[in-house]
């Protein structure tokens, strides 16, 4: 069993690893303190290469780092200053463990060897970070009339909910939801972003009116009841004593 789980997480860890290169027309979505690959160039072999993150549009106010030989110029390279996870290793930038502040616009500049700007830019890559899908626990809450709520919850960024009941799909797009009175099987809710995805499965049974609740209403109201009797009687007897 331990074996198992220990697999379980390996894969798991695995699947958060994210892929992306710069000519990719969609955004490059990274899972927050895993790892991020970014294809810049298949052969670097003649170019130095600049990457830069668009800040604004001065350019000067822009981070920068400047990569020779596939190695990181730390001492030009403010936009990685502090992180030795992050490396070069064949044309392809790692971060080996991706912060918010790796959000942001990217662009590459090719130079030769000689220090000249080549004609040549890679295309401007997005890179998106999301917090991955925490656990997904579900709650069941039975009101007094019988009505039940199924709600969902988990951490992580830009959550995706959908539910399902029997494997029936359900409404989507809410972490909660009103179910039917009678409502009775298997009821799982599935989460999921950019980067992971989670689901759990529980059994719920209709919200009836408990037969103990009832009866436990039932004395409460008959003690109540025999209280304000005897206060009642307590304060006409009193009264009468006061007229004597």
């Amino acid at each position: 069993m331990f074996i198992s789980g220990l697999m379980l997480l390996l894969q798991t860890a695995a699947c958060l690893d994210r892929f992306c290169r710069f000519n990719q027309s969609d955004p490059c979505y990274a899972a927050l303190g895993h790892k991020l690959s970014v294809l810049m160039l298949l052969n670097t072999s003649g170019y130095d290469m600049k990457i830069q993150k668009r800040i604004n549009y001065n350019k000067h106010d822009n981070a920068v780092c400047r990569v020779k030989n596939d190695t990181i110029k730390r001492k030009e390279c403010d936009l990685y200053s502090n992180r030795p996870e992050v490396t070069v290793i064949n044309g392809t930038l790692i971060i080996n463990r991706v912060i918010r502040a790796d959000s942001g616009n990217y662009t590459v500049s090719l130079y030769r060897s000689d220090g000249t700007e080549t004609a040549t830019h890679l295309e401007d890559l997005k890179v998106n970070v999301e917090a991955p899908i925490g656990s997904v626990e579900v709650s069941i809450i039975c009101s007094s009339s019988g009505v039940m709520r199924a709600s969902c919850s988990s951490e992580g960024d830009q959550l995706l909910y959908s539910w399902t009941l029997n494997g029936d799909s359900l409404m989507d797009g809410n972490s909660s939801i009103d179910l039917n009175e009678g409502t009775d099987g298997n009821i799982n809710c599935s989460v999921k972003n950019h980067v992971s995805h989670g689901q759990t499965t529980i059994n719920v049974k209709s919200c009836t009116v408990s037969v103990v609740f009832v009866l436990v209403w039932c004395f409460q109201m008959m003690v109540l009841f025999g209280l304000l009797g005897g206060f009642h009687i307590y304060m006409r007897h009193t009264s009468g004593v006061r007229h004597l």
